[in-house]
């Protein structure tokens, strides 16, 4: 009788949700050789390919995608059993803070994935600015916040440095105008770099549009009415990076994503913070 290891299956599972094994190893705190070689052993035990390796990325065979959902279902079960029928240590809430450009890709699995290893504590995720995150970690409203900044404040780290890029439609054009139309939210941080940067490079520039919501932004200049800037990584896949090479647009340099954490919850603040810090480890 052939039995199915519930180990492999996680990592297999944490291969498919984020697209490759390096970031897998991290938030599942093994290394990439261990990953791979728990995915080689589920392959060798199923007689399948499961992951094509073929190309830039890594993707699921036919075979991968019809295992994903019973994986996914007895990684489930298996986490319900072991929340159900042990004691747990620790239980409360916790409210996250995080700016709404770096919710993705890691945050998501970060839930997850505190989610099952402490299933009576809470997390509430509050997406605001960077400049509204610190303001109210400092009234203790908030119990950990990620920040994107381009310098840190005393007791922070900083978790990595992020390019900061020109950002527009796919195949668009609205680089090209002169003046330059842009594209910010009001209390963007990323925004007085910006424009220091073009005023810099003698480049002219309009503010197209103004606004409080980043979803305005983001329709804004995926119609390619106008550009903006992101962190590398974290702009939605209807927007494309614009490269400075061959134009007259200036470097933006690098942005901080740095962590803050409350010591009011020490145990439950670092079991997050650790996982957060492997999450952007691996990305």
């Amino acid at each position: 009788m052939r039995n199915l290891d519930i180990t492999t299956l996680r990592s297999f599972v944490a291969v498919a949700q984020s697209g490759g094994v390096t970031r897998a190893s991290g938030f599942l705190n093994l290394t990439q050789s261990a990953v791979s070689m728990q995915i080689k052993r589920l392959e060798e035990l199923l007689g399948l390919t499961l992951l094509d390796r073929s190309g830039r990325k890594i993707a699921l065979t036919a075979a991968g995608e019809q295992l994903l959902a019973y994986a996914r279902r007895m990684v489930t079960m298996n986490d319900e059993i072991f929340a159900r029928l042990t004691d747990q240590d620790y239980e409360g809430e916790l409210m996250l803070g995080v700016p709404h450009d770096i919710v993705y890709p890691v945050i998501p699995q970060v839930l997850q994935r505190f989610s099952v290893e402490y299933p009576r504590v809470k997390v509430q995720l509050l997406s605001s600015y960077t400049s509204n995150l610190k303001e109210q970690f400092r009234r203790g409203e908030i119990d950990v916040i990620l920040t994107t900044e381009s310098g840190l404040e005393e007791g922070g780290e900083t978790l990595i440095d992020v390019p900061l890029r020109w950002i527009g439609a796919p195949g668009g054009s609205a680089w090209r105008q002169r003046p330059l139309r842009l594209a910010f939210c009001r209390f963007c941080l990323f925004r007085p770099g910006a424009l220091g940067a073009l005023d810099a490079a003698g480049l002219e520039w309009e503010m197209a549009v103004e606004s409080d919501n980043d979803r305005t932004i983001e329709a804004t200049v995926s119609a390619d009415l106008a550009i903006t800037a992101m962190l590398e990584g974290h702009a939605p896949p209807y927007l494309e990076h614009i490269s400075t090479a061959g134009t007259d647009l200036p470097d933006l340099g690098t942005q901080r994503i740095n962590l803050y954490g409350n010591s009011a919850k020490p145990e439950m603040v670092a079991q997050l913070q650790s996982m957060i810090r492997q999450g952007f480890g691996a990305f």
